[in-house]
């Protein structure tokens, strides 16, 4: 039914996707395409776990959310709350305005020192970070999409919780819905069950790609999860087991217009709308891997489209499914 959309993913000996379409939580079309290891031939199946990139800023806005519903934190705490040690520059900036991308914090892969070698962690964007006093705005006044931010917040959530991100998540979001396979990847501590590696393309042949110098930053993108893990917690949002529907809503409500047309930013999620219908959605890149999902809740119509290559032509593909199935 789909096959003509992915029939890149299909070709022999390439890296692959898995693509999931839910509609009122049944399963319309489930197939996986190519090769989740291609050194070893390993194919693409529901249940292979790639690397989600941005799409893991979801997960980051939702511990903070858990949190402020736990009174470990306000939304509206500024940062010398959580890091006493930083420049006035970010006295008036709050974790609302981390989660919407309006701090104006500078792009911490901009401060990467030419050479580095050794991976960037969350604890080493605040010190990169920390040695800038000044910033690209001031705080709410405008737009500018943040992995600093995003990175910040991580560590907010160790700071508010007392425990390491990748552990909150998973007692508080992976275990409770069921995800079994879902974590934040920690080199060294965790390891990656049905892992996708990721490619890219280098003249005329895939070549492995499947991590680089910022790969360690968990906040920003660090999670691995599988269309079937992500369908649970695709459901789990339109219910209150994680949050309540109020605390809910505000990830889903546009907070400020982004830099594309017609679209506005809430709390780890794109707000647009196609064909008349709403559409929540984000996008995920990073070395060997493109992500997307993009759920249309009136419908509760979700498209889940994980590659394991780098730049995947993947940017139009959940609508032109929509287009189809509604």
């Amino acid at each position: 039914m789909l096959k003509d959309l992915f029939h890149e993913f299909a070709e022999r000996g390439v890296p692959g996707a898995s693509v999931l379409v839910l509609r009122e939580g049944r399963i319309l079309h489930a197939e996986s395409f190519g090769l989740a290891d291609v050194e070893e031939g390993i194919p693409c199946t529901a249940q292979t776990n790639f690397r989600l990139a941005s799409l893991t800023k979801q997960f980051t806005a939702m511990a903070i959310l858990i949190l402020m519903e736990g009174k470990a934190l306000s939304l509206d705490q500024h940062l010398p709350d959580f890091f006493p040690e930083c420049p006035s520059c970010w006295e008036q900036i709050t974790l609302r305005h981390l989660l919407n991308h309006t701090s104006g914090l500078f792009d911490y892969e901009e401060l990467i020192s030419a050479g580095t070698t050794l991976p960037v962690s969350d604890a080493d964007v605040l010190r990169l970070l920390l040695d800038r006093h000044e910033t690209y705005f001031s705080p709410g006044s405008k737009y500018r999409y943040s992995n600093s931010g995003y990175a910040l917040l991580a560590l907010a959530v160790e700071i508010g919780s007392r425990t390491r991100f990748a552990s909150f998540l998973q007692r508080h979001v992976f275990e409770p819905l069921k995800m079994r396979d879902t974590l934040a990847y920690e080199r060294g501590i965790s390891q990656v069950p049905h892992r996708a590696y990721g490619y890219s393309k280098r003249v005329n042949r895939f070549e492995r790609d499947d991590q680089s110098i910022t790969s360690s930053v968990l906040g920003d993108g660090g999670i691995y999860s599988s269309i079937t893990d992500l369908s649970k917690w695709d459901q789990a949002l339109y219910t209150d087991e994680l949050v309540s529907a109020t605390t809910r809503q505000l990830a889903f409500t546009g907070a400020i217009q982004t830099d594309r047309a017609g679209t506005e930013y809430g709390f780890g999620w794109f707000i647009s709308q196609h064909r008349g219908l709403r559409e929540v959605w984000h996008y995920g890149e990073t070395a060997g891997f493109t992500t997307r999902i993009s759920r249309f809740p009136e419908k509760q119509f979700t498209v889940l489209i994980l590659t394991n290559r780098s730049n995947a032509n993947i940017e139009a593909t959940p609508h032109l499914i929509a287009d189809r199935l509604l």
